[in-house]
């Protein structure tokens, strides 16, 4: 099974894979150890920088008694002018299963197509993220105990921000209420807002902060991302402009869930950390369980019913 974009898992599917994640939950945390992926390859094939999605997902493998191959651009034949089809060709050959991030939008798919292993898409370009999504599903299912017909305000960079791209699709296919906050230069990309809507999703767009949060189950914060700007100057006048604070929450939900995808730079004040909205680095951890979800179903692995 490949992984691509959140248009290759039907929701039946999506919400298989949050149960199964579930009930991995013991083996990602440490406390049972089921060797089931044990004599499996994973590639973790990386072009672009990554802390929590390269080391979840080798996190997820090793808990499960896989083996790891790291490759990034640093150190690889890439530097002599190697192809992505050459690259691929190679991993085909030594790894089972393969995920990779990449700069270039399409990569995951032709990588993909070159190849007969599964592949599961860690982020391309400006693209998609569907890895992402499913764990920031399985935080919100954790945090309001559905993942439908909620009212969820995503923030920041709506225009470059693949997280977003893939995450505002899914949401709007469990019927979730969608508030975009941006600067005009950073809105959704229009083709993205046509496409929710014209699947029943209500969508606003706004760029003031403040009065979409009172009513809001989650807000989604992203950072402005320096890389994707190719004019600096363009960049500082966007840097900087959603921060919230503790004292930004008085008038919000009880059972508010603040999530982030990480790296922050100063979207989330650290006076945001010690309260009970903080989900950010939850979310960040149940990226193993649900990654060991994904690793198995793409490899044909069935999981037990009952994990002890």
């Amino acid at each position: 099974m490949d992984l691509i974009t959140m248009d290759d898992l039907t929701n039946e599917e999506a919400i298989s894979l949050l149960d199964d994640a579930e009930r991995l939950l013991p083996i990602a945390r440490g406390d049972v150890h089921l060797p089931l992926l044990e004599g499996k390859v994973l590639a973790n094939l990386f072009f672009e920088n990554s802390t929590r999605t390269r080391l979840s997902f080798e996190t997820a493998m090793k808990r499960l008694g896989g083996e790891v191959l790291n490759l990034s651009e640093v150190g690889s034949s890439v530097k002599k002018g190697e192809t992505l089809y050459d690259t691929m060709q190679m991993i085909d050959g030594y790894a089972d299963v393969a995920v990779i991030r990449h700069p270039r939008q399409g990569a995951a798919q032709y990588a993909a197509d070159a190849v007969q292993i599964p592949i599961m898409n860690a982020g391309d370009g400006a693209g998609n993220h569907p890895t992402q999504t499913l764990l920031d599903l399985f935080t919100i299912r954790h945090g309001q105990g559905k993942i439908d017909g909620l009212n969820v305000v995503l923030v920041g960079d709506l225009r470059y921000g693949r997280t977003v791209h893939s995450l505002s699709h899914a949401l709007g296919r469990f019927g979730a209420s969608l508030t975009l906050v941006s600067p005009e230069p950073l809105k959704m990309p229009p083709e993205i807002v046509k496409d929710l809507k014209s699947s029943g999703c209500h969508v606003e767009e706004s760029e003031d902060l403040a009065p979409a949060i009172s009513s809001a189950d989650v807000v989604y914060m992203t950072r402005i991302q320096r890389e994707r700007f190719p004019d600096e100057a363009e960049y500082e006048k966007v840097a900087g402009i959603y921060t919230l604070k503790a004292e930004d929450l008085r008038s919000v939900q009880s059972d508010m869930m603040i999530m982030h995808p990480l790296p922050r730079v100063n979207e989330i004040h650290p006076s945001i950390d010690s309260t009970d909205h903080a989900w950010y680095f939850k979310q960040a951890f149940n990226g193993v369980p649900t990654r060991m979800a994904l690793l198995c179903r793409s490899l044909g692995i069935q999981i037990p019913e009952a994990i002890v």
